[in-house]
């Protein structure tokens, strides 16, 4: 059973959020408590729970994420320096809201995350 989520009020602009890009798969806003100087969540707008919930139906909208996510970057100047993408799964690796979404970050050095 899908769930609705806080990220589903703000597909459909019920809560506020800065989208930087919206179209009729994906939407992408500020984090409203960014721990880089860009902090951007790329979502897909169905709701899917986890990354184990993926399936072969969702291949393009995942890669299309991933091409968002880079031209968001060039617009924010970060591509260059360069930046990172985070998929968190269930609760070990942080994920708070059951609804994917791939968090950009960038706007500084943000050192090795496993050393």
């Amino acid at each position: 059973m899908i769930k609705e989520t806080i990220f589903s009020k703000i597909i459909r602009r019920e809560i506020f959020a800065d989208i930087v890009y919206q179209d009729k798969l994906i939407t992408a806003f500020r984090d409203s408590a960014p721990k880089t100087p860009t902090h951007i969540l790329i979502i897909p707008n169905a709701i899917i729970s986890t990354i184990n919930d993926v399936t072969s139906k969702h291949v393009s909208m995942l890669g299309k994420m991933i091409v968002i996510a880079a031209k968001i970057a060039k617009k924010e100047k970060i591509d260059k320096d360069g930046y990172r993408l985070i998929l968190n799964c269930n609760r070990h690796s942080g994920q708070e809201i059951y609804h994917i979404h791939m968090h950009l970050l960038g706007g500084c050095p943000l050192g090795s995350m496993i050393s």
